[in-house]
């Protein structure tokens, strides 16, 4: 890694601390019903919001019908935007005329935006109307990023709070979290981008006539989108040729904004933040990537301040910048090296193309060069630590151990920094499992923060641990035997496994990117991860939230001379080696299948 890349993080970690201090205490004071700085204004929308609704702002819930409210408005967001992509032919705010989506395409896309994945297996710009990317798409941004913060808020009362059978009001915690937190900022950030070039419009898209004819090849495709391939199993090519170039329009820096501070991911074109509408400036790429980890970093700061020990988030905070600076260093290393098999075979040397000439100062494949290898390996690694899912870069053409590490930071479960209130909660059941291990390494009962870890809040860590892993190994087994699993493919062998596992870790883990040489948009993958998605979701959130009401129910004791501190050096290092034990035990067999063989193949050519 050079000092470029060094420098970059350096600044971006700089900038992220001086931000997330002031807005981790102010979102405490949000999410405690305190005044804060913007009551004056939002307060007379949120009081509409309870007397539409009938919400009573007295009530509090159970972790049970906490959980119950949180499921039902959850569901009912899956029928809304399937309804709008279903029927968006006939309704308003479609000036290209689009057709409705088809069922499978429509049950993978509601499911994926409702939670929090924004996975996306069609071409944006070519498939929804304006209306379903505004009123389906982007609500739901909102939406499924505050779902996120109340479950997260839900499980920092259950270690705050003692001898109570509550954990707080879902619709109290989900329309804070909308109007106070990510309302405002998604304003501000949407105001920045738009500075930096980024369009917001309701145009039909503009049609601009190339300079001379473009002749081209794409991978032939059949009746349902899947590859056709030859009798060496390679994609049939398809030529085709252009003389124009359609230029999309949109409301572009609105749903970019949010899609980032909500770690939601879902792009307004195929292309996502390499895009140049989406971000089309060094400036405009920072932005992105402070706002993908501005809110789970200051969570950080929330947390010590709820329970009232600001030792104890700083503790959190430290484990995820630990690994996220050291992947992140692994993955542009990676790719500033680039492939040997290009020095081995004189590419550097004998070609006039500067753009293989370019190979000697590492890999620039599927990277965009107003950001180059630093800045895209940095993003690469953000969008992964966090359930975020946006690129500026193509993850398929990074090198072998490249594209390993976002692979790793989403089989980690999405606990380094990770999603709005989902890194949290993520990071937090791994310190209960941490407390657990040391416990019984002294034959102590465990404690965290005051409240004791018995068999019931394991049983529960036990259940939101294994369903991700459970997920994602069924589903690339099921994928990699069954024909319509196979026919996805495009590029044979290890390369090939790697794709198929990137996509249900990407799903399951509610991340959304993807190795992008996968046919995904078949009923067979479009079923297959609606399920990943959802279960990956919300199979985690229940145990969570029981969790919480466990927790809120427990006396607070008193620490001892025996009480393991929580927030010195010794945790930090115990809570690091149980994220990376758990994670490393589970996938290594399947990362040695696909990119761990694909780097040894190309080092040995």
């Amino acid at each position: 890694m050079n000092h470029s890349a060094f420098f970059q993080i350096a600044l971006y970690m700089g900038v992220l601390v001086v931000l997330a201090v002031p807005l981790g205490l102010y979102i405490t004071k949000v999410m405690s019903g305190e005044k804060n700085a913007l009551t004056w204004l939002i307060q007379p929308l949120e009081k509409l919001c309870y007397k539409i609704f009938g919400i009573d702002t007295k009530e509090e819930m159970s972790w049970k019908h906490y959980a119950i409210a949180l499921l039902a408005f959850n569901v009912l967001g899956v029928f809304v935007v399937y309804g709008l992509q279903r029927l968006q032919f006939a309704l308003p705010l479609n000036p290209q005329n689009l057709p409705g989506i088809t069922p499978d395409s429509s049950l993978n896309t509601a499911v994926s935006f409702v939670a929090n994945t924004n996975w996306q297996s069609y071409v944006p710009e070519v498939t929804m109307s304006y209306l379903t990317q505004m009123l389906g798409l982007s609500v739901q941004n909102f939406l499924s990023a505050a779902t996120g913060l109340a479950v997260a808020i839900a499980l920092i009362r259950g270690f705050a709070r003692h001898t109570v059978q509550s954990i707080g009001n879902f619709w109290l915690d989900l329309t804070r979290g909308t109007l106070y937190i990510l309302l405002p900022l998604a304003f501000i950030f949407a105001t920045g981008l738009m500075s930096q070039g980024v369009i917001q419009n309701f145009d039909a898209y503009k049609t601009a006539d190339l300079l001379e004819k473009l002749d081209y090849t794409v991978p032939k495709v059949d009746a349902t989108g899947a590859p056709v391939l030859d009798a060496a199993g390679k994609a049939v090519p398809e030529a085709q040729s252009t003389t124009t170039q359609t230029l999309p329009m949109g409301p572009v820096a609105s749903q970019e904004a949010i899609k980032m501070l909500g770690t939601n991911g879902g792009g307004f074109f195929n292309a996502n933040s390499a895009h140049p509408f989406e971000n089309p400036t060094p400036f405009s790429n920072f932005l992105e990537m402070l706002a993908i980890f501005l809110i789970p970093a200051a969570l950080c700061i929330t947390f010590g301040k709820m329970v009232g020990d600001q030792r104890q988030g700083w503790a959190i905070f430290a484990v995820m910048t630990i690994l996220f600076v050291c992947l992140a260093g692994v993955a542009i290393t990676a790719e500033q090296q680039g492939n040997p098999m290009f020095s081995k075979l004189g590419v550097d040397q004998m070609a006039s193309d500067a753009a293989l000439q370019s190979q000697a100062g590492g890999n620039m494949e599927g990277k965009e060069a107003r950001f180059g290898i630093a800045a895209s390996g940095l993003f690469a690694t953000i969008t992964t630590a966090a359930s975020c899912g946006a690129v500026n870069s193509m993850h398929d053409s990074y090198t072998p151990l490249g594209g390993m590490v976002p692979m790793i930071l989403m089989q980690l479960g999405e606990v380094v920094f990770g999603g709005v209130g989902a890194g949290m909660y993520g990071m937090l059941i791994f310190a209960i499992l941490a407390v657990f291990i040391a416990g019984l390494m002294i034959g102590r009962t465990p404690e965290y923060l005051g409240k004791k870890i018995e068999a019931y809040e394991m049983k529960m860590i036990a259940v939101s641990i294994l369903i991700g892993p459970l997920l994602v190994l069924a589903g690339s087994a099921i994928s990699v035997l069954a024909a319509d699993g196979k026919a996805g493919i495009a590029n044979p062998g290890a390369h090939g496994f790697s794709e198929i596992l990137y996509a249900f870790v990407s799903a399951a883990n509610n991340n959304g990117s993807a190795f992008a040489g996968l046919s995904a948009n078949t009923p067979f993958y479009n079923v297959m991860l609606a399920i990943a998605m959802w279960f990956g979701r919300f199979w985690i959130i229940i145990p969570i939230l029981a969790i919480a009401g466990s927790l809120a129910a427990k006396k607070r004791l008193t620490p001892t001379a025996g009480t393991l501190p929580t927030h010195g050096p010794l945790f930090v290092s115990l809570l690091l080696g149980t994220v990376v034990i758990v994670g490393a035990l589970t996938y290594i067999p399947a990362l040695a299948l696909g990119p761990i063989v694909e780097h040894l193949i190309m080092i040995a050519q």
